[in-house]
C-alpha cells in the first residue's frame, strides 16, 4: 500500500465496455495501465479507436493511459481492478471462468511488500470476491490475504451508450475487506466522480447491491411483458395503456421489450443460483427470466399469426441488444429471428452499428448492409436506433411489399401514417 499522498499506480484488468471508461477516468487522476489479452483491442486503443464507441479518440488520446497486453507491463501495481465479463453458461449456471482468469492474472502479477488492493467490478454473487477469488489470489501468489494483499468490490455501473450516467457523473459504491481498505477506495474512487463513493458495509453487501439493481429491473420488464402478452389476447397496445397509466404520479415507467446484454439478462440467475445453494427456492426472480427469455420467441409467433400462419420474407431492423450501441453481447432479438426461421420465414438482418464478423462470430447471422434496397412482406423494427427512429413513412412504406407488414417492436412508429394496404403490428 503506498503511503499517504503518494499517487498509487493502477492498473484495470479488462477493458472492455466497463474497463475502459473506468480505466481513462483514473488515468485522469491516477498513473494507470490498462491490460487486455486481446492484442487488437491494444492496438486500436493506441490508435485512439474504441470500438465500443464509449470514449472518443480525442479523450483516449489525451488521457496518458498506458495500453498494454502484455502482464510483464502491468505487474507490481499498487491497485489492481479486475472488470472482467460474468456470463451464465448454456444451463443458466454462473460461468466463473473469465474471472477466475483475471483472477489468475492478478494472482502473478502482485508482489510481496507492495499490500496491493485487489478491486472486482465485476458482477456475481454475494461471496464471491471473499471465498472464490481471495483464495486462488493466495494459492497463485503464494501471498497471505490481510496481510501481503487486500480485497475490495465496487460493482460497474455503466450503462452503454449512455451520455447522462457516465462513470464521472455516477455515485461508485465502495467495500473494503476493513474499515482501512474502504477508506483508500472511497478515496480513490471519490476523487473520479462528482457523485462520491458511497461505503458499503461489506464486500458482500456491495455484491448483493449490485446484483439486486439488474434483478429489480428484469422483474419490472417481465410484468410489462407479460401484460403486454395479456392485452394482446384483447386487441389492446400496451402503448396506449402505459400512455394513460402513466398519467399517475407514482407509475413506475417500465416498458416492455428483449431483455439482453451483459447485464439484465444474465445476472438475476447469479442471484438464483446462489438462494438454491442456500436452499431457498427463488420464484419470483425465475419467473420473471422465464417471461423474458421467451418474449422474441412471443414476437415472432405474433407475427407469424398475424400473416395467417404464411411464411415469407422478414427484414429485422436491429440486432444490437439495446438502441444506438454496437453491443452484441447477448442480443434478445437473436431469438426472434431464430423462431421466424423455425417457423418457415427467410430472414434478412440490418443493424448500421453491429459488426459483422462479430455477428457472424456469435450468432451465425449475416448483416447485410444494402438490405434497405428491397422490398419484404414483414418490416419488422427491433432495436430503436436513431437511424431507424428518424426514417420517414414514406421511407419505411418502401420497404414493404404490396399488403405487406410493417411490425413495431419499441413503439418508435407510433407517429408514423402509412398509406396503402399496408398492415401495421406493435406490441
Amino acid at each position: 500500500m503506498t503511503a499517504a499522498g503518494d499517487a498509487p499506480h493502477i492498473v484495470v484488468i479488462g477493458l472492455g465496455y466497463v474497463g475502459l471508461p473506468l480505466a481513462v477516468a483514473l488515468s485522469e487522476k491516477f498513473p494507470t495501465t490498462g491490460f487486455d489479452i486481446d492484442r487488437r483491442r491494444i492496438d486500436e486503443l493506441r490508435e485512439g479507436v474504441d470500438r465500443t464507441r464509449e470514449i472518443d479518440g480525442e479523450r483516449l488520446k489525451a488521457s496518458g493511459l498506458l495500453f498494454t497486453s502484455r502482464a510483464v507491463d502491468a505487474s507490481g501495481a499498487d491497485v489492481y481492478v479486475v472488470t472482467v465479463p460474468t456470463p451464465v453458461t448454456e444451463d443458466n449456471e454462473p460461468d466463473l471462468r473469465p474471472l477466475l482468469a483475471g483472477t489468475r492474472t492478478v494472482g502473478n502479477l502482485i508482489q510481496a511488500g507492495k499490500q496491493t488492493i485487489v478491486v472486482y467490478e465485476s458482477t456475481v454473487y454475494p461471496g464471491v470476491t471473499e471465498d472464490v477469488c481471495g483464495p486462488e489470489l493466495e494459492r497463485l501468489s503464494g501471498l497471505k490475504r490481510g496481510v501481503d494483499f487486500f480485497l475490495g468490490y465496487s460493482p460497474e455501473r455503466i450503462n452503454p451508450g449512455d451520455r447522462e450516467h457516465t462513470i464521472d457523473r455516477i455515485v461508485k459504491v465502495v467495500a473494503g475487506e476493513n474499515p482501512d481498505i474502504t477508506a483508500r477506495l472511497v478515496e480513490i474512487y471519490g476523487a473520479i466522480t462528482s457523485a462520491g463513493a458511497f461505503p458499503a458495509a461489506s464486500i458482500k453487501t456491495a455484491e448483493a447491491a449490485k446484483v439486486i439493481e439488474n434483478a429489480q429491473r428484469d422483474i419490472n420488464i417481465a410484468f410489462m411483458n407479460e401484460i403486454t402478452q395479456i392485452f394482446a389476447k384483447l386487441d389492446l397496445s400496451i402503448w396506449d395503456v402505459l400512455e394513460a397509466a402513466g398519467t399517475k404520479w407514482n407509475f413506475l415507467k417500465f416498458q416492455p421489450g428483449l431483455v439482453g446484454g451483459h447485464c439484465i439478462g444474465v445476472d438475476p440467475y447469479y442471484l438464483s443460483h446462489r438462494a438454491q445453494q442456500l436452499g431457498h427456492d427463488p420464484q419470483v426472480i425465475l419467473s420473471g427470466r422465464s417471461i423474458n427469455d421467451t418474449m422474441g420467441a412471443w414476437v415472432a409467433e405474433q407475427l407469424h399469426a398475424r400473416r395467417d400462419g404464411k411464411a415469407g420474407s422478414v427484414l429485422v431492423l436491429g440486432l444490437t441488444f439495446k438502441e444506438d450501441v454496437p453491443d452484441l453481447r447477448n442480443s434478445r432479438v437473436v431469438d426472434v429471428i431464430e423462431r421466424l426461421k423455425q417457423l418457415g420465414h427467410e430472414v434478412t438482418v440490418h443493424d448500421p452499428l453491429a459488426d459483422n464478423r462479430e455477428a457472424g462470430h456469435e450468432y451465425g447471422l449475416a448483416i447485410d448492409p444494402d438490405a434497405l434496397q428491397g422490398r419484404y412482406d414483414v418490416v419488422l423494427g427491433a432495436v430503436p436506433h436513431a437511424a431507424y427512429k428518424t426514417l420517414a413513412a414514406e421511407e419505411i412504406a418502401a420497404l414493404a411489399n404490396e399488403g405487406g407488414m410493417i411490425a413495431d417492436l419499441k413503439g418508435m412508429w407510433r407517429d408514423r401514417a402509412f398509406s396503402g394496404t399496408v398492415d401495421r403490428w406493435t406490441l
